[in-house]
């Protein structure tokens, strides 16, 4: 018996390994559910970034649907994206607010005045306090709310032109609509 206890050791490594394979061939690992899918969106009041003094709440965006896309000049992922919220951004149909996460506001409006600014306001959160209520593993990221406050859709990493074709795009026609996914 305890000659054979390595084999057995050996044959579940090979098992999770082959678990693991499998597993990931069957999901996307980029995708990360997100328990706040259908629920309201967290309190929040943040300064804008170009104006410190006049801050923005949820309470201020109830009415309408609008579009939160996490991003940081230090974020080599947001460059790759940024070209896209310019392109497409202006498109969508919903307010684009931009959540400077987690950077040196100089930095922030240095790099929107280099690379151009898509948003229709820029919000800031330094500290990152308030991306942990979002649930925000890093930038970029992106939350599609609804009129009522509630968290339709998030999506992790850049975007790119064709996930706003046949994903963003259709759930802001639905909300539109009034009718929620």
């Amino acid at each position: 018996m305890t000659r054979s206890l390595p084999l057995i050791g050996f044959l579940l490594l090979v098992g999770l390994f082959g678990f693991g394979i499998w597993w990931n061939t069957r999901h996307d690992p980029r995708e990360v559910p997100s328990p706040l899918i259908g629920k309201p969106a967290p309190a929040f009041v943040l300064p804008l970034l170009e104006d410190p003094a006049t801050t923005v709440s949820k309470a201020s965006m109830l009415g309408k649907p609008y579009l939160v896309n996490v991003f940081a000049s230090w974020c080599v992922a947001c460059g790759e994206e940024h070209p896209v919220l310019m392109a497409e951004g202006r498109t969508l149909g919903v307010p684009l607010v931009g959540y400077d996460y987690k950077d040196a506001p100089d930095d922030a409006r240095a790099w929107l005045a280099r690379h151009g600014n898509p948003y229709d306001m820029v919000v800031a959160d330094q500290p990152g306090r308030t991306a942990i209520d979002f649930g925000v593993y890093g930038a970029p990221e992106s939350f599609l709310i609804d009129a009522k406050g509630v968290i339709r859709y998030k999506h992790i990493g850049p975007f790119t032109p064709e996930v706003i074709e046949r994903e963003l795009k259709p759930l802001i026609a639905q909300l539109k609509r009034g009718t929620a996914p």
